[in-house]
């Protein structure tokens, strides 16, 4: 279960994809990026647009910074790997991207055991994260029946709360000053 969370935090938002970074898939894999980045292109045409593509210069900005902390706090090794990928990483380098196709398609480009073991990994982590945010929209769709339904009792309450009190004006109303039973302390004249 540490493998799928460190893989988890290794899953990114981008341009409404989850992906995951080459210098990520390659130190799963246990290969350089080098080597990872030379395998794929040999098998480019299994990597269609929707299955990999190269980060934007304006995107690789943003997404550095949260690199750096979420590798960092998973282990040592990883920091190593974006320290050293962010120094080496120009305008020429900027990472690749897999979605979950693309990750799901390197089982047919690497073979090793090591490969396989983690691509399952990686498999059941994007299956977890979908999982959870179907989990998430069924808890915000609850919440907001919830949200409905309060709506309705509280404009209920307030029509019982109004009609409580126009019933009570009603009978303070008739009820007459003098008719009024008298309380407190009788003074005689003496």
């Amino acid at each position: 279960m540490q493998v799928i969370q460190s893989i988890q935090n290794r899953i990114y938002e981008l341009r409404g994809e989850r992906v995951m970074l080459d210098f990520d898939l390659a130190a799963l894999y246990e290969v350089e990026t080098r080597v990872f980045n030379q395998a794929v292109k040999r098998n480019i045409n299994r990597f269609p647009a929707d299955f990999m593509f190269q980060l934007e210069e304006t995107e690789w900005e943003i997404l550095r910074p949260q690199l750096i902390i979420t590798t960092s706090s998973t282990n040592s090794n990883s920091s190593q790997i974006v320290m050293s990928s962010k120094k080496h990483r120009g305008l020429a380098y900027l990472p690749y991207a897999f979605t979950e196709q693309g990750v799901a398609m390197l089982s047919g480009v690497l073979r090793s055991n090591k490969a396989i073991e983690m691509n399952i990994a990686i498999m059941r982590a994007f299956v977890e994260i979908r999982r959870i945010v179907l989990l998430q929209n069924d808890v915000r769709e609850q919440l907001r029946l919830i949200k409905d339904k309060l709506g309705d009792h509280d404009s209920q309450l307030n029509q019982i709360y109004d009609a409580m009190e126009n019933l009570l004006d009603e009978k303070a109303a008739e009820r007459k000053w003098k008719d009024r039973d008298r309380v407190g302390f009788r003074i005689s004249d003496k």
